[in-house]
């Protein structure tokens, strides 16, 4: 298992050299929570060189429940006038195309966006993009087998990051956290024996 894990790291690790060299767009989101009812109300994409390409919140259709508040910060009075879901869509959908998305725990940002879409009742029409879970990544890097789950054990965001050491605090705000997942590709591309 020894060599089996070192060889799962290394494939993280070239697998962070490749995503990195294609200059991705990195992508986070915050919602009113991680129910299937739940929708986005703050998107950020962030630049491979690390300048925002969009940051907006979003005027969500329900209620954001305080305990969501009280993780993140966003309040009602915040986003009262914000743009909707239906009306960023079209530029959060350019942005997407045709790029590598690099995103910390994909499926969620994905579902979310799903989700997103039918409370607002949009047909999903997912840009052509490719979106790469660094959160997987990291996992793989990372190594710690979980025997129950039958695969590497996933580390939030916040935890990703003391173990890597990196100086980005993890904020709860969708460019800050977009900026932290760029700075643990950047960490992991890093581990590359020179």
């Amino acid at each position: 298992m020894q060599q089996h894990g070192s060889l799962v790291r290394r494939q993280a690790i070239a697998s962070a050299l490749d995503l990195l060299g294609s200059k991705p767009l990195y992508l986070d989101t915050e919602t009113t929570g991680l129910g299937t009812q739940d929708e986005i109300i703050e998107i950020a994409l962030i630049e491979h060189d690390g300048s925002v390409r969009l940051e907006s919140l979003v005027r969500p259709l329900g209620v954001i429940p305080p305990d969501a508040t009280a993780l993140h910060g966003i309040t009602h009075s915040m986003v009262r006038d914000s743009p909707t879901w239906r009306e960023i869509w079209p530029e959060v959908r350019a942005a997407l195309q045709g790029r590598r998305i690099a995103v910390y725990n994909a499926r969620f940002d994905l579902r979310l966006m799903q989700q997103t879409h039918r409370k607002h009742s949009m047909a999903w029409d997912p840009p052509t993009a490719t979106f790469e879970c660094l959160m997987e990544m990291y996992a793989r890097y990372r190594g710690d087998w979980d025997r129950v789950k039958g695969d590497y054990r996933w580390h939030s965001l916040a935890e990703a990051s003391r173990q890597s050491r990196l100086a980005l605090e993890n904020a709860h705000r969708a460019r800050e956290d977009a900026r932290l997942a760029r700075a643990l590709l950047e960490h992991l591309a890093a581990q590359a024996a020179p």
